[in-house]
């Protein structure tokens, strides 16, 4: 069957499923093998849920005529995604970067749909799987797509911008993040820029951050919408930024106050803004857009448990956005401050000394109570009153349960796989 007969199948459905547990009546199933499990066994049970066909890659599981046999159920996923993506003809806005990527995502989404009709990556939906299922969620009924693109090697961005097709691209930036698949910083830059020789191929639109050298440097030649803090010629010129701890702007006429921590999301919001400005939602009603955003799940949320205030940044972590938010904790003027981060992932041979010079880094810039979690960090142990290194989650809490925080301002942050939200329950 091709792509255009599977995709009017398609079409007749409500949503497409990968999962039996998210199956609804009339969804769309495809079957696709994974690591520890394989999906065609699930076509009966997928069917007798309610779905409406389910595509499958091995033929032992062949129903009936709502059984469509492809090669390979992950590469029908992709095309039929590139293929509806083309079918809408939407404008499509992608991002990518190190640090961010999902926090500018939230806000883009939110100032664009008090103009547009819009649909965007749900929560960290951003490889060759998830990028073909956000994809698959728009409809006649989107005016604008939004679409986030993660990466932990060379040539994955080239790989989802062929499926996306997008117009617009906006990349974060370049930091210190999955070095270990990248091979290194350059190789991030290299890999993340895939998106740039993308765009610049096929004569579309870059967001850019002029304040960033790389990023200025990289599209010099490109059709850009600009931001800056420092360049009154750019596009949108930021007038104002400050935190402490919430970001506040003046961009536009405007005055935004928002409920994001730290100057590093000062960048996330200005894209946000820019992009706002560019699809003409009005300066107000992006004031509003951005003023209503909340962050949540463990991405720099601002808690108060009993008489501490804490700033939970546990979602992920890597040594960019370690760096930004320390440094953004340092300037931080409150009392009784104390620092819990855990491990970095992802780092491959950089990564003992990555955890080093963060070590390093809080010995030589604080004077506040500092503890280390996790095996990397336990390894950079030093002298230091004020530090407390520990090799395992478990032997952290086993300190948490015989101590109690009071009256403090706490920074938690850490790779998802250290999970530090559990520090909470000690507090």
């Amino acid at each position: 069957m091709t792509i255009q007969n599977i995709h009017k199948l398609f079409l007749t459905c409500t949503k497409v499923s990968i999962d039996t547990r998210n199956i609804e009546n009339n969804s769309f199933f495809v079957a696709i093998k994974g690591d520890r499990f394989d999906a065609n066994t699930f076509a009966k049970e997928a069917l007798e849920k309610g779905a409406s066909y389910v595509v499958i890659d091995n033929p032992d599981y062949y129903i009936d005529e709502r059984t469509i046999l492809v090669e390979n159920s992950l590469v029908t996923l992709q095309s039929l995604a590139k293929f509806h993506r083309n079918y809408l003809k939407l404008p499509i806005i992608a991002l990518t970067g190190s640090n961010g990527k999902t926090t500018t995502k939230e806000l883009i989404n939110v100032v664009l749909s008090k103009k547009y009709k819009t649909k965007a990556t749900i929560g960290n939906l951003n490889n060759h799987i998830g990028v073909p299922l956000t994809l698959l969620s728009f409809t006649d009924q989107t005016e604008i797509g939004i679409v986030e693109m993660g990466a932990n090697h060379q040539k994955e961005i080239e790989f989802l911008c062929e499926i996306a097709q997008p117009d617009y691209g906006y990349i974060t930036n370049f930091g210190k993040a999955h070095l270990e698949g990248f091979g290194g910083v350059e190789g991030v830059i290299k890999g993340k820029s895939e998106m740039y020789t993308f765009l610049k191929e096929n004569n579309k639109s870059v967001f850019v951050n002029l304040d960033d050298e790389i990023q200025n440097t990289k599209t010099s030649e490109f059709k850009r919408i600009t931001f800056s803090q420092k360049d009154k010629d750019a596009t949108v010129f930021i007038e104002n930024v400050t935190a402490n701890p919430f970001v506040k702007i003046k961009t536009m006429g405007v005055e935004i106050n928002s409920h994001l921590i730290g100057l590093y999301n000062a960048t996330n919001i200005n894209a946000a803004i820019t992009i706002g400005n560019h699809f003409d939602v009005l300066p107000n009603d992006i004031k509003t857009a951005i003023e209503s955003y909340v962050p949540e799940n463990n991405r720099s949320q601002l808690l108060t448990k009993g008489t501490n205030e804490i700033i939970l940044d546990a979602y992920n972590a890597n040594p960019s956005s370690m760096k930004v938010a320390l440094e953004n904790f340092i300037q931080l003027d409150k009392s009784n401050k104390v620092v819990i981060i855990g491990d970095m992932y992802e780092l491959g041979e950089e990564s003992l000394t990555e955890h080093k010079l963060i070590v390093d880094f809080l010995n030589k810039n604080n004077s506040f109570e500092c503890h280390f979690v996790g095996k990397d960090f336990f390894a950079n142990s030093i002298q230091n009153d004020n530090f407390h290194f520990y090799n395992s989650f478990e032997d952290f809490a086993k300190y948490l349960s015989l101590v109690k925080l009071e009256h403090k301002t706490l920074l938690i942050k850490g790779s998802r796989g250290m999970a530090l939200e559990r520090t909470l329950e000690y507090i």
